[in-house]
């Protein structure tokens, strides 16, 4: 087994892509495009200072880190990703984790700051104890919520997994649009159109809430564009929008990546709050999922009440600090 720093993100990029097809945990924000996008945006005040493990077999782990003073924690942040982890091939675990807590020692760190760790990690399994019979004291709290849903294969099927309430309501909303003069809903992924159409995306995002307006910092606004360019490129973004009497009153913004549609951010036009166009694109959004063969919507971070009102099972993110006794 051989440790090797970890010194841009195309270096092992088809060994990192295949290592992460493979790992329990798969997820778009730990493709080496997106860690690369944002490191190009974010990245400048850290030191990157991740490893990966080879051995006879190929490339066994990755662990991509920034470090900050002191400390060194995940590659992204909670505003970005939502999730992160490590990518280790089942089975080696234990030498993975040890390299790592030997990494900190090594880079004269204190602490280790892990964010968005979802309840199924490994990392949550094994370090915690690897890193006490080190020497170290480890910390787990609950950090977030995330919410998903399993997808059946049609829309009648995924209707009668609603509680009768919600299921009435959404009906009931769907009529209500349907009684507006002119409506439709459609999605865009070619990056020349993507690249033209973020702007309406962003401007549709800021109106929706205060809390997005204030997000949507001019840093984070080029951290979209530059991202959404790229992803377009893998062919993994999909924009939806849906407009009313030739006006777009409402947006979504979601990938497909290995059978799932995450929900990554939407917006809408509050004028037209009567007809729920935000949540009913996100149900149009979940519909075309299923019928493009889907079989996860991932709703990602945040415990909004629509992502319950459509189905979406809650579960919890968690954070780990490992700091040195």
């Amino acid at each position: 087994m051989v440790t090797t720093p970890l010194t841009s993100f195309g270096e092992i990029r088809t060994e990192w892509e295949s290592l992460l097809a493979a790992s329990p945990v798969n997820t778009l924000f730990l493709t080496p495009q997106w860690q690369e996008v944002w490191w190009e945006s974010y990245g400048a005040s850290s030191g990157m200072a991740g490893f990966y493990v080879r051995s006879t077999e190929g490339v066994t782990a990755i662990a991509p880190l920034a470090k900050q003073g002191d400390t060194l924690s995940f590659v992204g942040n909670q505003d970005t990703f939502d999730y992160n982890d490590f990518m280790v091939s089942p089975g080696t675990e234990g030498e993975f984790y040890h390299s790592l807590l030997h990494s900190i020692e090594e880079q004269c760190c204190k602490s280790l700051e892990l964010y968005s760790l979802r309840e199924s990690s490994p990392t949550l399994k094994y370090l915690p104890e690897a890193a006490r019979s080190h020497g170290f004291k480890v910390e787990v709290e609950k950090e977030d919520v995330t919410s998903g849903i399993e997808l059946p294969g049609t829309w009648d099927e995924y209707l009668a997994l609603l509680n009768k309430k919600d299921r009435h309501e959404l009906r009931r909303k769907l009529r209500r649009l349907d009684s507006a003069n002119k409506w439709s809903f459609y999605g865009i992924s070619e990056p020349e159109q993507v690249t033209a159409r973020l702007g309406d995306f962003i401007s549709l995002m800021k109106m929706s809430s205060p809390d997005k307006e204030e997000y949507m910092t001019e840093d984070r606004e080029r951290f979209f564009y530059q991202m959404a360019e790229r992803m377009a490129q893998q062919g993994l973004l999909k924009l939806y929008f849906m407009d009313i009497d030739g006006q777009t009153v409402a947006t979504s913004l979601c990938f497909d990546y290995a059978s799932s549609r995450l929900l990554y951010n939407s917006g809408y036009n509050q004028e037209f709050s009567y007809y729920s166009v935000g949540l009913l694109l996100n149900a149009l959004c979940l519909k075309d999922a299923i019928e493009q063969g889907m079989s996860y919507f991932d709703f990602l971070r945040g415990p909004e009440p629509y992502k319950h009102h459509l189905g979406g099972q809650q579960r919890d993110l968690y954070q780990m600090v490992v700091t040195r006794s």
